[in-house]
């Protein structure tokens, strides 16, 4: 189905149930996974499937904290302390504890998903916060949380061999808002996956070079 058939879905506005929605759906299919299977790479990055975990989880967090001031930080980013715990490694402030295993890697993505779907829900829309692509709103946060989620698990599931095709109408709503110049014609999930660099289209080459576009909508 291509986004062109999408049309009043599309259209309606990304919300705290939609992201809600991504993480549930992502920890069903997580929850899956063998547990032995997290010391893989993770699909095409160079970051093994707990990492990239740890990432998604980071993700979330600082979108949710960039939400918290009600005022746009002058320096950018919230100033909390990032590191990295291997040279390659992502850096992160959010860090599983490695004795928890993988069902306490799967509880801090549940829980910084969770503050994210909190953040939304009651943040003002009339409040803005900072983003390296650019100022946005609460609803921008939870879009770029959607696709940070569709399709970090989308590498999580190369790497750890299981199926992974979230809902169309979804991937539609998140495209529209994040990447309103990306083709119509084409099934949303493989044109998200297209839009981030993961994945070629007809007559459109994999892409080298990405970045969404999250400013606020009237």
């Amino acid at each position: 189905m291509s986004r062109s058939s999408e049309t009043a879905s599309s259209s309606s506005p990304v919300t705290a149930d939609d992201l809600d929605l991504a993480v549930r759906l992502a920890l069903e299919v997580l929850r899956k996974a063998p547990p032995a299977a997290w010391d893989v790479k993770a699909g095409s990055l160079e970051w093994d499937c707990w990492e990239t975990v740890e990432h998604l989880s980071d993700d979330l967090f600082s979108y949710a904290a960039q939400l918290g001031p009600r005022t746009l930080a002058e320096g950018g980013d919230v100033p909390f302390a990032w590191e990295r715990r291997r040279p390659g490694g992502p850096a992160n402030a959010i860090h599983a504890d490695r004795e928890a295993g993988p069902v306490g890697l799967l509880q801090v993505l549940e829980a910084t998903g969770a503050l994210l779907v909190a953040m939304v829900r009651t943040t003002p829309p009339q409040v803005r916060a900072h983003h390296v692509f650019g100022a946005s709103d609460a609803e921008g946060f939870a879009a770029m949380g959607i696709v940070e989620t569709l399709v970090h698990t989308h590498d999580l599931a190369e790497g750890l061999g299981l199926d992974w095709n979230p809902p169309a109408d979804l991937c539609s709503r998140v495209l529209t808002r994040l990447f309103p110049n990306a083709p119509e014609s084409t099934d949303p999930w493989p044109t998200l996956l297209w839009a981030t660099g993961r994945a070629e289209l007809p007559g459109h080459p994999r892409l080298t070079k990405w970045r969404w576009d999250g400013t606020p909508r009237a």
